[in-house]
């Protein structure tokens, strides 16, 4: 059944043509908001889609099909554009809609599997879904042409997002909250600071070095030169490998040289990737002197960054 949704997927792109960026063009140009409408298993995915891209930076909201009729047509005003979902086409419940949208002005753009329908008549620009048989065995209940209205929706929102260079600070403001506001943090706002940072020298002794780590508690140190800069960092790993030698050793002995560090630039997604790959527990966070994302130039620490600081409790 996945396959055949994902067959389905490929049609679909295959069959996307300059009607798509017509869309991406009009949603563009709109002065107000997208009005997402549909019924049934397309108004939920409606709904989905709104969300989609007022996450993204596009106004949106969804308006259900059978409300508008009964007194929520208000909620369409001039200079939206109504984006109308149905998998025939011919849903009867968004006549009203449609013919509202025409009397205010607003264009249209439909999302239907059938060209000669009532929704497809009434789009200045119509996205034509292939006819793909539903992943259900009856080839009933909407499966596959859901599946492929989601994706069809969620690239019309990408699309827009890019064209409209919607950064990662943009998104950070739509998205304070949860795990992916955490991810878009800056460093600088999660990691501990010059307080919390355990520095050694290269020449420090080990038994020193032990109680620095044991003080700071995040199972790492930072060996830095008469500069302030890093020149290594000592790990949990680094002290069972030299268990043999630990109480008759310096920093400089123990150290890893030339350790993973990231830029106070970055952002605290980029500094947790970088702590899966590398599959290390603690990260010291260095000025680079400018906003790019160095890994060879390590400068100074001027914070740390540890696993445990990611834990976001209720994060959705």
């Amino acid at each position: 059944m996945i396959h055949t949704e994902a067959k389905a997927l490929g049609e679909l792109s295959a069959l996307l043509d300059e009607s798509f960026a017509d869309a991406v063009r009009l949603i563009l140009a709109t002065s107000m908001r997208v009005v997402v409408t549909g019924m049934g298993k397309s108004g939920h995915i409606g709904r989905k889609m709104a969300a989609t891209f007022a996450a993204t930076g596009t106004p949106a909201i969804f308006v259900h099909p059978a409300e508008a009729a009964h007194g929520d047509l208000g909620m369409l005003v001039a200079g939206d554009t109504l984006l109308a979902i149905s998998n025939s086409g011919n849903t009867a419940e968004l006549r009203p809609i449609l013919t509202h949208a025409t009397t205010l002005g607003c264009k249209v753009i439909g999302i239907a599997s059938a060209a000669d329908s009532l929704v497809m008549r009434r789009a200045d620009v119509q996205l034509l879904l292939p006819k793909a048989r539903e992943a259900c065995p009856a080839n009933i209940a909407p499966t596959t042409s859901t599946t492929m209205t989601i994706a069809l929706g969620d690239a019309l929102a990408i699309a827009t997002m890019q064209v409209r260079g919607v950064t990662r600070e943009g998104l950070q403001a739509l998205h304070p909250g949860g795990a992916i506001g955490a991810r878009l943090m800056p460093v600088a706002d999660v990691m501990r600071g010059a307080d919390h940072m355990p520095l050694v020298s290269p020449d420090q002794p080990m038994r020193d070095v032990l109680v620095t780590m044991t003080e700071k508690s995040l199972g790492i140190a930072g060996v830095i030169d008469g500069d302030g800069r890093l020149i290594g960092v000592i790990t949990d790993g680094d002290l069972r490998r030299h268990v043999d030698t630990l109480l008759t050793s310096c920093a400089a002995d123990v150290m890893t040289r030339n350790p993973k560090t990231i830029s106070i630039a970055a952002r605290a997604g980029d500094a947790l990737a970088v702590l899966a790959e590398s599959k290390i527990t603690a990260l010291f966070v260095v000025d680079t002197g400018n906003s790019a994302f160095d890994w060879e130039d390590l400068g100074r620490p001027v914070g740390v960054i540890h696993i445990h600081d990611f834990t976001v409790p209720g994060a959705g």
